[in-house]
């Protein structure tokens, strides 16, 4: 139960952040408040020695429309509660922006309007810092850094003259205390390619026994993070702290409340962190450069007797040659495998095949376990070298081989998280799934690359529900879920299968306060074509758009394919191809500001883009009138994941596309729809081409999922 003070501090803040900023009191908003709250009452106190098993933390999932206003709401609702109970807040979200808007405006418009007081900061992943120990080899250069270069398959050199110019820079702002490190807070972008050799990732990181730990700007971020009470994060930084164990980045999850929001990203973010890849001749490639390495290592003057490890250099250098002969057998047995399957889908410069579900063939099941094995004598040694080499940075008397020590650490780090990530790969192809769960997805790609062919590997786990059951619903003190989107047929189902909720998990569904009805229209013309008739359904929209948008100042353009957004924009006249901005030629921000300043400019725009354009654009008012839609967004026939989880739906005795297609194309189709309606004053029109959503049965069930826009049926007719 939630103390009194609590709930006052709770109600106080509300009332006050209401005659601040003159809000609207809104129903569906003090909802979220007491629903999130009550939930969070129920966080028990552990007592020690209590049995892990029986923990159910509060789990509390909130779709709330746009407009209710939610960033408040969780915010006034869980940091009461975390303070009183002496825990700590991550609010983590999935896009970038997101999260700048609430470090930037939402948390200091609270602080700034009511009497609450809590302390917030943006906690980032190792890669967004730079490693001072990186910028001082690249700007002295050393034997280290060429092995490292060269274990990468750079130039072994030192940085050409702009890069090293903008190195020298970086120190002198570093000096004069004008630059923290943060790539995100440098005068401007940086490229990949300039910022990779300057920073590191965990494995290449000796921590507190680096020369230049006090000053190192990761780990002052990381120790500013202990003084707050909310930390803003990310998605992928709580799943990368989750594979770590928990509290490794972040606080310890048992002392933490969760809000996620965008929370329908959620479960594949986190199958892509518990996923395995592998290229096997660049892997072969890449032994052979770290038996170079290796050699150069061993050869450097009293290094070897240094660091007092029982590792035979030797031994160790005949069992990367050994897994590197094995990988060429695989690559043979790969070869095979690839010719003897009934048939390649073809994207673009590579071919892909996935192995039903999941099960590979016993012979490459069988060289995948050899494999395993190797890697795991080259995990177990790399494992042991980099130990010795963190025990003598601080054991060495001698600041020469301390010096060594240091610069020798990332690159053999570098080697033992590849060895480490080739090791999952080969383990799970060697895996057998068990009968009683989800198996994992496993697909096998042909890449071309200049006339050179190499064999790609992946796995991936086809629900997230194992991994965030045991990593997180059965560890946290409490999370909430929360999104504008997150059921799917007015269901939650679909969520609770991919993110395994516990059956404990609240849910509530919030409508948004927008009014449909008369602020927006939904058209679906008679086109007498279906969308799987590509040719006549491109030829359509063609001949329909220009009747459409002749009123419309700015107007989106949502596609399912690639090939039918090219197609339809080089279908359209000279005079409506130069009012798109397509999203193949822009990055999305500079897209997005140039479609505001044509519109602004009283020019028309139409911006053109696929599924990334479906969500997390926010064009309100005069920005976007009118959203059309090319066809129902049903997911790619032949994504690996998606395909072996729908073969795994049925055996389970059920209907993988009314189970898996139909809800997932609804939600996805509510998403797109949302682009329209952003503020309570926007109005426009909604254009779907799709006709199964009046003349199908399952259209029918999509088409009453959407919110009660105005139906305009059949109104218009287009033919070819």
């Amino acid at each position: 139960m939630l103390e009194d003070e609590v709930k006052k501090t709770i109600q106080s803040a509300y009332t006050e952040l209401l005659e601040k900023y003159s809000f609207t009191p809104r129903q569906g908003q003090r909802q979220m408040i007491a629903d999130i709250a009550n939930s969070l009452g129920k966080i028990q106190v552990e007592e020690e020695g209590a049995d892990a098993d029986d923990r159910k933390p509060p789990i509390c999932v909130v779709e709330a429309g746009t407009g209710t206003g939610k960033t408040l709401a969780y915010i006034l609702a869980v940091i009461p509660v975390a303070q009183a109970l002496n825990l700590k807040v991550v609010l983590a979200t999935a896009t970038v922006a997101l999260q700048e808007q609430v470090i930037l405006k939402d948390l200091p418009d609270i602080l700034a309007g009511c009497d609450m007081e809590f302390s917030f900061a943006m906690a980032k992943g190792r890669g967004r810092y730079l490693c001072l120990a990186r910028l001082d080899n690249m700007l002295a250069g050393n034997d280290s850094l060429n092995a490292m270069l060269d274990l990468y398959g750079d130039a072994v050199n030192a940085p050409e003259e702009g890069t090293r110019q903008l190195y020298q820079k970086m120190l002198e702002q570093i000096g004069a205390g004008k630059w923290e490190g943060d790539r995100d807070d440098w005068q401007e972008p940086i490229l990949d390619v300039d910022w990779k050799p300057i920073t590191v990732d965990t494995s290449q990181c000796i921590g507190s026994r680096c020369a230049h730990f006090k000053q190192c700007f990761f780990f002052k971020a990381r120790e500013s993070l202990d003084k707050v009470d909310c930390i803003v994060s990310n998605h992928d930084l709580v799943l990368a702290d989750l594979a770590l164990g928990g509290g490794v980045i972040l606080p310890p999850p048992r002392e933490t409340i969760y809000i996620f929001d965008e929370a329908h990203h959620l479960p594949n973010k986190s199958n892509n962190h518990f996923s395995a890849f592998t290229r096997v001749k660049s892997s072969i490639t890449w032994l052979q450069q770290c038996d170079n390495a290796i050699a150069r290592f061993s050869a450097e003057p009293g290094l070897m007797e240094a660091i007092n490890c029982g590792i035979d250099f030797e031994e160790l250098r005949k069992n990367i040659v050994a897994t590197a002969d094995r990988l060429n057998d695989a690559w043979l047995l790969l070869e095979q495998t690839a010719e003897s399957v009934d048939g390649l889908d073809t994207y673009g410069n590579s071919q892909q095949h996935t192995f039903n579900l999941g099960q590979v063939p016993e012979e490459v099941r069988q060289t995948a376990a050899d494999l395993e094995t190797y890697f795991s004598h080259l995990f177990s040694q790399f494992q042991e070298l980099q130990d010795s080499l963190k025990k003598l940075v601080d054991e060495a008397t001698e600041l020469q081989l301390r010096t060594l020590a240091e610069q020798w650490f990332p690159v053999i780090g570098g080697i033992f998280s590849r060895v480490a990530s080739s090791l999952n790969l080969w383990a799970s192809f060697a895996r057998r799934d068990p009968e009683s769960a989800a198996p994992s997805a496993r697909w096998l790609t042909i890449n071309e690359y200049n006339e050179t062919t190499d064999i790609s590997l992946s796995s991936s786990p086809v629900l997230a529900a194992g991994n965030l059951e045991n990593k997180l619903w059965k560890e946290c003190a409490a999370a909430i879920l929360t999104s504008a989107t997150l059921s799917a047929l007015g269901r939650f189902d679909m969520l609770k299968m991919r993110a395994g909720l516990p059956d404990h998990t609240h849910y509530l569904s919030i409508p948004s306060p927008f009014d449909f009805q008369h602020n927006a229209s939904l058209n679906i013309p008679k086109m007498n074509c279906a969308p799987s008739d590509t040719d006549k359904h491109t030829a359509i929209i063609i001949q329909a758009l220009p009747e459409l948008l002749n009123a419309d100042k700015a107007a989106l353009m949502l596609f399912s394919s690639r090939r039918q957004m090219q197609d339809v924009l080089q279908g359209l006249p000279a005079e409506w191809r130069n009012r798109v901005l397509c999203q193949d030629d822009y990055q999305k921000a500079q897209l997005l500001k140039f479609h505001r300043q044509r519109v602004d400019k009283g020019e028309n725009s139409v911006i053109f883009g696929l599924a990334s354009f479906a969500e997390g654009v926010d064009l309100p008012g005069k920005y976007c009138t009118h959203v059309l839609i090319a066809k129902i967004p049903f997911a790619v026939p032949n994504d690996p994941i998606e395909v072996t989880l729908s073969q795994w739906i049925e055996n389970q005795g059920a209907n993988p596309f009314m189970t898996l297609a139909v809800p997932e194309a609804a939600f996805k189709l509510v998403q797109g729809c949302g682009r329209l309606l952003r503020n309570e004053t926007d109005q426009g029109k909604i254009t779907i081409f799709d006709e199964r959503l009046v003349n199908k049965f399952y259209g029918k069930t999509i088409l009453g999922s959407l919110p009660p826009y105005r139906r305009e049926i059949f109104q218009q007719q287009f033919e070819v």
